[in-house]
């Protein structure tokens, strides 16, 4: 690694960040390993004396996600700039996946159980804010890498009514109910006094209530920024020529893919308090319907980039035929 870094460090600066943080997925992987019980005697000292937030599920859950698929990204992204090919795909979903980490766990941090107790270690988390931010930037630069669609391609798509095209029927369908759900746990997250809110909470997902404050800064996460995405999404879907479509869909669906992992997991973990872990006889509708609510906006991701012509402007590729031509 050090000499893919070393070699191909003028031509992105991005190799360093993605160095980095790779060694630090490194050290989250001993955290949580250790905080299960796999492992001793590494992390201890500096959980109990610097950022002892992460001895909580939710911390173990995101250090998991970090030293696994975050990992795998980092890999990646290294090994396309060694090979001076373009990751900016899979660097759209690494940004959403640490972007919503970050913006769920250190506001979790401030306003939960352990707000009076942050020490100086918190700062270190600054930069996991602030490199991602500037390397988002830089990736948003690079040329997107799509499948070729031709102008007739791209006009003969963007002529077909919603009901002509069944997967992006399903996904606008799938939508709608996404809102709802999104909407639904939002109140019940912001203690919605209703019969509805109150048997969801106590009988499918306790964990809403957990004062470590990681769950509920989530779900106004998803109230107020997932949802109007996904309202976006389904107008995206209906009218052509969205092309922002071909890469937000990928930063919200490493988001929500992070996010639901570490949901699901703090709800499960034997380390949750058992009155707000998920009672074992609705594991599955938990489960099912959090897997099918992180599933969604990776589909949706998927059909955008295997099938982008809808969400082109046609105009623009016509241009660039004439160019090409004129040349």
């Amino acid at each position: 690694m050090y000499k893919v870094v070393q070699m191909n460090s003028f031509q992105d600066p991005l190799s360093y960040v993605f160095a980095v943080f790779s060694f630090t997925s490194v050290i989250d992987l001993i955290i949580a390993l250790e905080e299960d019980g796999y492992l001793s005697g590494f992390m201890e000292f500096y959980l109990r004396e610097g950022e002892p937030y992460l001895r909580t599920t939710y911390g173990i859950m995101i250090c998991y996600w970090d030293s696994t698929v975050n990992y795998a990204l980092y890999l990646v992204m290294l090994s396309a700039i060694a090979q001076r090919k373009n990751y900016r795909n899979v660097g759209l979903y690494w940004l959403g996946s640490l972007m919503m980490s970050m913006i769920v766990f250190l506001p979790g941090n401030m306003i939960g159980k352990f707000g009076s107790q942050l020490r100086p270690a918190f700062l270190l988390n600054i930069p996991y804010l602030l490199l991602p931010i500037w390397a988002g930037l830089n990736i948003f630069k690079k040329p997107q890498s799509l499948p070729y669609c031709s102008v007739e391609k791209v006009v003969e798509e963007q002529r077909k009514w919603l009901h002509q095209r069944p997967l992006d029927l399903g996904l606008v369908m799938y939508l709608f109910l996404a809102v709802i759900f999104t909407l639904f746990r939002g109140l019940v997250a912001l203690d919605c006094p209703t019969d509805s809110c109150f048997n969801y909470l106590y009988q499918y997902e306790p964990y809403l209530k957990d004062p470590v404050g990681y769950p509920k800064v989530q779900m106004l996460v998803y109230l107020f920024y997932v949802l109007p995405f996904f309202c976006l999404c389904i107008y995206g879907l209906i009218e052509p020529g969205c092309t922002w479509m071909l890469d937000w869909t990928l930063v919200f669906a490493g988001a929500v893919a992070q996010a639901q992992f570490s949901h699901i997991g703090s709800s499960l973990h034997q380390r949750t308090p058992y009155t707000y872990r998920t009672p074992e006889n609705t594991w599955w509708v938990f489960i099912l319907s959090n897997l099918l609510y992180m599933l969604g906006p990776n589909l949706l991701a998927y059909r955008c980039l295997l099938n982008p012509g809808f969400f082109m402007a046609p105009k623009e590729g016509m241009e660039d035929q004439n160019d090409k031509k004129h040349k």
